[in-house]
Formats: structure tokens, C-alpha cells, sequence
């Protein structure tokens, strides 16, 4: 394959949080160096790659000099200033582009970029004036979610309107905002689908996932879905890949009905938290995958394993000490994530544990009785 960038090149990473930790953990096992340049010292990130940049992303001087030290350059979350990406681009290739970056950290883009499509969405409407939201609101009808259009993610940035009166009330000093009507849905899925620069596509097995406060707390896989929504679910992921034109990997979040419709929430172009599960049950992981695609090697196998069920740790779980790990890995079949971060923070993503069964119902149960197990109060 041409242009594959070589083992032992140094490939540059915007972001350092726990999706960059595991990315570079993956590139550094194929034989790449990896730097970092994130806001912050060690960064979960930082903490694993060849090197460190620690200057703010709007720094031009700084990310100009990054872009001239590594080879490629890509990112691990969204909220990565555009300019910052457009001043590395002058230097070398960024995967995925900034203009998808662009599109993604912005709900109002997001949106936009998918209704002209033709995706399927939940009905919804941009909003920056009160006037604005009681014109939304007869769009949407209630309840509806009014989400800041930029800086949103597990929950931050939202509010929940169930009335003309909740709408008249709410604060719209943050904006500007997209409304979305709030679906009865019947399960929240997603897909992670990784594209290469040659169009190659793969998808992973849907995954079923249940939030506790607005952040994931638990996924499924395989999803505990029919095979045909399981076939569109993969159809709606490529198509999105395709439309992006990406080169990495994409998570579409979508809601399945009770009819069996499937609506797109919202996209993240990089590894995703519902796809952790694929580091230990997946022949590739979402993270060496996204390396290939950045790399421009063949994508890898998706393959499932085996069942499993993955769960966040929150910080909450050391709010009586240090959590009881031995009793975790005692129910067997279990594995271990951390991530690194020195303070647990409640609500804070700490690492993960992902569990294997003979079937998703007991990779669920058996992740939830490890996690259970952890608290430190529960020592025997």
C-alpha cells in the first residue's frame, strides 16, 4: 500500500486524555513514537508518549514548531480550536481533516451537515433568542433537551425543558444552543466504523450502551438487537464515514425506536468510549485501527471474541479510599483499565473494567458485580 508511514516515524497528537493515553499505547506497541501537545503537565496522555508539548492550542508559535517535529498529526477529542488545526495542516497531513473536526464540534454544524444529507435525526432546531426557543419548542414539542451548540459532552451544557414555562425560564446566556426533542427511544446504540484514505471501511459490532447522568455508565456487545437493525445501524456508520470522506474512525451515537427506526444523536470522529471493549475482544482495537488509518496501513479485523460488557469507573468509587481491586479480578474474566488521573473527581472517568461471558447477558452481569465489588467500604 503506498504511502504507508513507516514503524519508528513520530506521529503528533492533539489532546491528552485517556483516549490519547490508549491510542498511543497502541502506536507504541507497532513501533511508533508518539508527542503530545496538550494545555496541561501530565496529561493521562503525556504520561505514555515520547514526548510533551505543554502550551495552549491557540500558542501559533508553539503549534507551528509541533507540526514541523512529527510526521502526521491527529486528535483525540473535539475540542481542539479549528485555527489550531489549520496552522498544523500548513506542515503535513492531519487525520481526520480539521474541516471534519470543524463539522463535529459544533452541534448546529453537526446537524446541519446531517439534515442535508438526508440522515435521519430526531426533530430539532438552533436557538441563540427566547423567540428563537418558543419557535423550537413548537418543532420539537416537549420534553425536549435545549444542549449548547459547542463545548457539550457527558451531560455538561444541557437542560431539560418539559413546558412552555421551563422554556421561558431557562438560561440562554451560554449560546447559541440547538433544541432537540427528547425520543422515547427503546435503546441507545452506537458504531465505531474506521475508514482508511483509500475508502476501505470496517465496522465494529453495535454496541448497546445505558448512561447514569448523562455519561455512558455501560455497554454491550453485541447489542442485544435484531440482525436487521444491527445491519442498518452498520449501513447508517459507513454511509456518515463515507459522506465525511474520513480517514480514522468515527462513533455514530444513535437511538433505536420502538418501531425499530434508528435516528442519529450525535458523531465523535475518534475512538469512543463505547468502544473500549474492542481492546480486549476485538481482534484490532479501535485505537490500533485508528493508527492504521492515520498510518495509511490496511484496516484490521474488527472480529468480536467473545461477548463482553464494559463499565466506567468513576471518581465516585474512591470516595471511601483506594477501591478493593483484588476483589474486582477474584470474579475472573475481567479486565482492568486505569487512566492514569491523580485526582478522582465524582463524575470523573477513571478507567474501566471490561468483563467476558457466553453471552452479553453474562458479560453484563459480570462487569456489574466486579464493579460493585470495588468500593473500599465493601472489604471484608
Amino acid at each position: 500500500m503506498s504511502g504507508v508511514l513507516a514503524p519508528g516515524s513520530r506521529i503528533g497528537l492533539m489532546g491528552g486524555g485517556q483516549l490519547g493515553r490508549m491510542f498511543i499505547l497502541a502506536a507504541r506497541s507497532m513501533g511508533y513514537r508518539v508527542s503530545v501537545f496538550v494545555p496541561e503537565d501530565s496529561s493521562p496522555a503525556g504520561q505514555v508518549a515520547d514526548e510533551e508539548t505543554t502550551r495552549d492550542y491557540l500558542d501559533e508559535e508553539a503549534v507551528r514548531a509541533f507540526a514541523r517535529s512529527v510526521d502526521v498529526l491527529t486528535f483525540e477529542f473535539e475540542n481542539i480550536p479549528q485555527q489550531a488545526l489549520q496552522w498544523a495542516s500548513e506542515y503535513g497531513e492531519v487525520r481526520p481533516r480539521g474541516e471534519i473536526l470543524h463539522t463535529t464540534q459544533n452541534r448546529a454544524r453537526e446537524k446541519e451537515f446531517l439534515a442535508a444529507a438526508g440522515f435521519p435525526l430526531p426533530a430539532w432546531a438552533n436557538v441563540a433568542t427566547a423567540e428563537d426557543l418558543a419557535a423550537a419548542a413548537r418543532l420539537t414539542g416537549y420534553p425536549a433537551i435545549l444542549k449548547t451548540a459547542s463545548f457539550g459532552y457527558d451531560g455538561k451544557g444541557q437542560q431539560r425543558l418539559e413546558s412552555d414555562k421551563d422554556a421561558r425560564q431557562c438560561d440562554l446566556s451560554g449560546g447559541p444552543f440547538v433544541l432537540e426533542a427528547k425520543v422515547p427511544f427503546a435503546m441507545e446504540v452506537s458504531v465505531i466504523v474506521a475508514r482508511g484514505s483509500d475508502g476501505q471501511m470496517v465496522c465494529y459490532p453495535v454496541c448497546e450502551n445505558m448512561h447514569r447522568n448523562h455519561i455512558l455508565d455501560t455497554t454491550v456487545v453485541p447489542a442485544r438487537v435484531s440482525p436487521d437493525v444491527a445491519g442498518r445501524a452498520e449501513q447508517l456508520a459507513r454511509a456518515v464515514a463515507a459522506q465525511l470522506h474520513l480517514v480514522g474512525v468515527l462513533a455514530v451515537e444513535m437511538f433505536l425506536l420502538p418501531d425499530g427506526t434508528l435516528l442519529i444523536n450525535e458523531l465523535a470522529p475518534r475512538p469512543h468510549n463505547s468502544g473500549h471493549f474492542s481492546i480486549d475482544a476485538c481482534v484490532t482495537s479501535q485505537f490500533e485501527q485508528q493508527v492504521r488509518a492515520v498510518c495509511q496501513w490496511p484496516l484490521g479485523s474488527p472480529e468480536l471474541l467473545r461477548p463482553c460488557a464494559m463499565a466506567n469507573l468513576l471518581g465516585d468509587l474512591w470516595a471511601e479510599g483506594e477501591p478493593n481491586w483484588a476483589a474486582a479480578t477474584a470474579l475472573g474474566e475481567v479486565k482492568i483499565h486505569l487512566y492514569g488521573k491523580a485526582e478522582p473527581r465524582p463524575g470523573r472517568k477513571m478507567g474501566h473494567l471490561t468483563a467476558f461471558g457466553s453471552s452479553p447477558e453474562t458479560a453484563l452481569a459480570r462487569v456489574m458485580a466486579a464493579r460493585h465489588a470495588l468500593p473500599a467500604g465493601r472489604r471484608n
